[in-house]
């Protein structure tokens, strides 16, 4: 069973230029980059991947090309929250028959659930499949935050829930992560420019949507740090966090995939009504892309 560590590129899903199919040589394009610039794994149908506008079928083909093309290179971890528990179910069975070393899954959104349904949902998705699965906490869009304490019971009911990826944008959320439940679940900080200072605190690793434009950056960063490079890592670091901070001051997902569309790799396109970044933003990206020496 895999262990996870390091950068995970929450993997965008490229459309074509009328956001009305998705296109998959783009896709295999953005894998393939990813994957060779060092990334620890991937994460494809998420938040970045706009999930939320991909059917179920949509979602099972995306998984298969994104595996298809990391070819055992790396960890794919699918997203496969859904509305309903039987819906993420049938992803992590799906997700499994193809090779996952895992699954992420967000707890359903809209209705405002309690803790304890959350957690029934955990435990029934976790009991559907074999490999380990990685809670992943976005109150801002599910509306509830799990606490700590919550997830640590959890991981302890359930011993393939071993992993939980942070986006609260709380360091101090994480920190208690880290510090008081590392003995049953691994944290992983989902926001982009908390990334180096969750790396100090002991995270795993991060989930970053920044993975599919500066992977390799990202990866050495926490390979420094890893190896106790600490200098090397802030500095690297120092260069880095510009555009770490500029990616969540705009509409994040638009603004990497300009940044995949800049570099060469797919369109920027999104499903509508989601519109593409504003033409000084992408300007302002592109001078950042160049400053890092990504262009």
């Amino acid at each position: 069973m895999v262990d996870l560590h390091g950068v995970l590129s929450a993997v965008v899903t490229p459309f074509t230029a009328d956001g009305e199919e998705i296109d998959e040589a783009a896709l295999r394009a953005v894998v393939e980059f990813t994957v060779r610039a060092g990334i620890h794994g991937l994460i494809p149908c998420g938040s970045t991947g706009e999930f939320a506008t991909l059917s179920l079928d949509e979602r099972r083909r995306v998984m298969e090309v994104v595996a298809d093309q990391a070819a055992g290179r790396t960890p794919v971890v699918p997203q496969v929250g859904a509305m309903t528990t039987r819906d993420a179910v049938l992803l992590a069975r799906h997700a499994e028959s193809h090779g996952a070393a895992a699954v992420m899954a967000v707890s359903p959104y809209y209705e405002a659930l309690t803790l304890a349904e959350i957690g029934d949902y955990y435990r029934r998705l976790a009991a559907s499949v074999s490999i380990p699965v990685m809670v992943y906490n976005l109150p801002a869009a599910t509306g509830v935050n799990l606490p700590p304490a919550e997830v640590a019971r959890l991981a302890r009911d359930v011993p393939t829930i071993r992993y939980i990826k942070d986006t609260t944008g709380d360091l101090s959320q994480a920190a208690q992560l880290i510090h008081d439940h590392a003995d049953v679940v691994s944290t992983f900080v989902g926001w982009d420019p908390l990334f180096f200072a969750a790396l100090m605190e002991g995270a795993a690793g991060s989930v970053l949507g920044a993975g599919n434009i500066v992977p390799g950056q990202t990866a050495e960063i926490y390979e420094h740090v890893r190896a106790g490079r600490i200098t090397e890592a802030r500095e690297r670091w120092a260069q880095l966090y510009p555009l770490m901070r500029f990616l969540v001051s705009v509409p994040y997902t638009p603004a990497v995939k300009t940044g995949v569309s800049l570099l060469g790799h797919a369109g920027a396109a999104s499903r509508h009504p989601v519109a593409p970044l504003e033409p000084d933003r992408a300007a302002e990206l592109e001078a950042l892309l160049k400053g890092v020496g990504a262009l």
